[in-house]
């Protein structure tokens, strides 16, 4: 694959234990950073931190050739390189840390489209993203300051976008979209203001080593609690600018709860965790329709709740920019597009809605294997299954 993987430098991380309980309660991610006592949800899933977490593309990474993550999809369409050299004094990576005065929010050009970068200061460039397990209506985080060996998702790894005072909007940004949210959870001790656009807090990825890497988009990332894909924001409506999908068919082990079968099912490329070694890589996800989807329309969303669990973070739609892309002999004549209510474009197959499954991105999951097979009915239906293509 050009570039390479993103791999961590040896010796500087190892990946986290994990301990997973049957999934059969969801615990949701704690508030304001102090520990939520979880209610007796349908599907909960616990991770015990034992030693330092990956997170995957944590500082230290080796990315590819001169910095760039060019990686490949799964049907050897290249995702784009990382950007320009760094201007003097800019730094992608550097932690999170208390601001000295507003945040500018400004757009940028990239391979995906335009998206919203820092505007001014250190990291003036440096991409900017959201996650889709964060749910700051409720003040919970995905990526929070759990971490052990003093490694923080939001500081550390996904340095949160924070502002002494109210955001400004750079160039080709709208500021009625710009907005805080408050957090106690990102520097100790501390209350601060998060940068939210259309409501999305907005972190940078310390992967980006200079102005204009994409080190981060499409990352379904299963070391934040619950997982989540990271996205680009697009700066017109505050929607992901996820890029073009990339569907396939995949020879997976599919487990039910009467057993497991092997079966060749639809996929998505997306870039993923590799544990052994540490890396981020292009992987196929398997992907679900929803039994309780009807008229090409989606009814997984983020007002499908049920005991404080949505639907669309457990099971997060497969986006796209544009047409869906079919490789690996897959009939294009199945892939779709359905306008989702937030006005994203979600790939559907033979007009039914596409979705992940959180638990199938956690390092307990061998990669091609689905696990969410059947599961999910308390949100609708019989829940989701996974597409059979048949040999």
């Amino acid at each position: 694959m050009p570039g390479g993987s993103l791999r961590l430098l040896a010796g500087d991380v190892a990946v986290r234990d994990t301990e997973l309980t049957e999934l059969t309660e969801f615990e949701p991610p704690r508030e304001g950073g102090a520990s939520m006592k979880a209610p007796r949800h349908h599907a909960r899933l616990r991770l015990r931190r034992s030693c330092a977490s990956a997170a995957v593309a944590m500082i230290g990474l080796l990315v590819g050739a001169g910095g760039s993550a060019a990686a490949a999809s799964a049907g050897g369409s290249a995702r784009p390189a990382g950007g320009p050299p760094p201007a003097p004094g800019t730094s992608c990576a550097a932690p999170a840390a208390m601001p000295s005065g507003p945040a500018v929010v400004s757009a940028a050009s990239s391979a995906y489209g335009r998206v919203l970068v820092v505007g001014s200061g250190p990291s003036s460039g440096c991409s900017l993203y959201y996650l889709t397990s964060d749910q700051p209506q409720t003040t919970t985080y995905a990526c929070t300051d759990a971490g052990p060996s003093g490694f923080k998702c939001d500081v550390d790894i996904w340095p949160a976008l924070l502002t002494d005072g109210p955001p400004v909007a750079g160039p080709g940004v709208n500021p009625t979209l710009l907005g805080t949210v408050s957090r106690t959870d990102v520097l100790s001790g501390q209350t601060v203001q998060q940068v939210t656009y259309d409501g999305k807090p907005l972190y940078q990825f310390s992967a980006d080593k200079a102005p204009g890497q994409t080190n981060g988009e499409d990352l379904f990332d299963s070391f934040t609690q619950p997982p989540g894909v990271w996205y680009l924001v697009s700066p017109a409506r505050g929607l992901a600018a996820p890029g073009r999908a990339v569907l396939s068919p995949l020879s997976a082990t599919v487990e039910t709860s009467s057993g497991s079968s092997t079966e060749t099912i639809l996929s998505v490329s997306m870039l993923g965790d590799n544990f052994s070694p540490p890396a981020i890589e292009p992987r196929q996800f398997p992907v679900y329709t929803f039994s309780a989807d009807s008229g090409h329309q989606s009814s997984c969303t983020p007002a499908n709740v049920v005991s404080g669990n949505i639907c669309s973070v457990i099971w997060p739609p497969v986006l796209t920019t544009g047409r869906p892309q079919a490789t690996g002999g897959l009939d294009p004549h199945g892939l779709g597009i359905v306008v989702r209510p937030d006005g994203s474009h979600q790939v559907t197959w033979d007009g039914h809605p596409l979705y992940l499954f959180v638990k199938d991105a956690l390092p307990t999951t061998a990669a091609g294997t689905a696990v969410g097979d059947g599961l999910g009915s308390q949100f609708g239906g019989t829940g989701f299954q996974v597409v059979p293509l048949g040999s």
